[in-house]
């Protein structure tokens, strides 16, 4: 489970899915932050009018105190000044340490379905925690989580999800499904001397079902196709898909590949996405600004 969770809010009800589903996801006697992004002196119009800032800001800690009691949650408040919501969410979650950041589909999403817009998503790649996406809809019906499915393909980045959701499964008895999915290697289409692509499959799938039979305590099986499509038709059989990130150099951050970017757009549930596993933790020294992370409130 997860200790310090930061949750971004704009009063839509993205925002609440994303409340919603943190509400699943963090420890007992986690600390939850919900933030709201707002442009203030970014935006030249409201630099230059005077009041506006201080409209501004009042306005966005109003909208957080509302998000706060309509959930009925203990929660700090934080009100950002960024130039867009994820690129405020990425700082803030690197500021105060968040070990999940969670945030709800952008609203062009289908109903059901986890899918960022395009700038939150290139603010958000490279964040220092893991990231869930609410699927859309999800904060007016919400359910119990109690199917976890996991992307895994023996990769270490798989394995730390796989324990992740044995983790969130433990506390509700949830159910944890893990689907790997394989496809024929490159060589397969070169004309070199191989077997048949049927009976490549059909071994493939053979031995990775026999390494999947080795998981305890969870549903595994694989199948042949392409991956993303493949993982984002799983989410149709679980409440919530783990998966882990690409990782480059030695820094524990999140980096949207091909396979977890696929899914951020298609999942057909929500989506948690986690970080390379690194031992080396980036340098956090950076000064916050008073007007850029401005506390609203203490815990409720």
């Amino acid at each position: 489970m997860f200790k310090n969770v930061l949750v971004g809010v704009d009063g839509r009800p993205n925002g609440r899915d994303a409340l919603t589903l943190a509400h699943h996801l963090i420890a007992p006697g986690g600390k939850l932050t919900l933030a709201h992004v707002r442009a203030g002196i970014l935006h030249p119009s409201h630099a230059i009018t005077p009041g506006m800032l201080e409209e501004e800001r009042q306005a966005s800690h109003e909208l957080l105190e509302r998000e706060r009691a309509e959930a009925d949650v203990a929660a700090e408040l934080v009100s950002i000044v960024a130039l867009s919501p994820g690129r405020g969410l990425h700082e803030q979650a690197q500021d105060q340490g968040a070990d999940l950041l969670v945030v709800g589909s952008t609203v062009r999403g289908p109903i059901g379905r986890a899918m960022l817009g395009d700038d939150t998503r290139a603010s958000l790649n490279g964040a220092p925690c893991a990231i869930a996406i609410a699927a859309a809809g999800y904060g007016q019906a919400p359910v119990p989580i109690t199917k976890i499915g996991v992307a895994y393909n023996e990769s270490p980045e798989s394995k730390m999800a796989l324990a992740l959701a044995r983790e969130l499964a433990e506390p509700t008895g949830a159910v944890v499904r893990v689907l790997e999915v394989v496809s024929i290697p490159t060589y397969a289409y070169t004309g070199a001397m191989v077997p048949p692509i049927s009976e490549n499959i059909d071994e493939m799938l053979a031995t990775a079902n026999e390494r999947l039979s080795a998981l305890k305590d969870v549903h595994a099986r694989a199948v042949y196709g392409l991956t993303g499509e493949e993982l984002a038709e799983f989410g149709d059989e679980v409440d919530l898909l783990v998966a882990g990130s690409r990782g480059y150099g030695p820094v524990r951050r999140l980096v949207l590949g091909s396979t977890s970017g696929y899914l951020e757009r298609h999942a057909r549930c929500s989506l948690l996405v986690l970080p390379r596993g690194a031992a080396v933790d980036e340098d956090a020294d950076d000064e916050q600004d008073a007007d850029r992370a401005d506390l609203s409130t203490s815990p409720a």
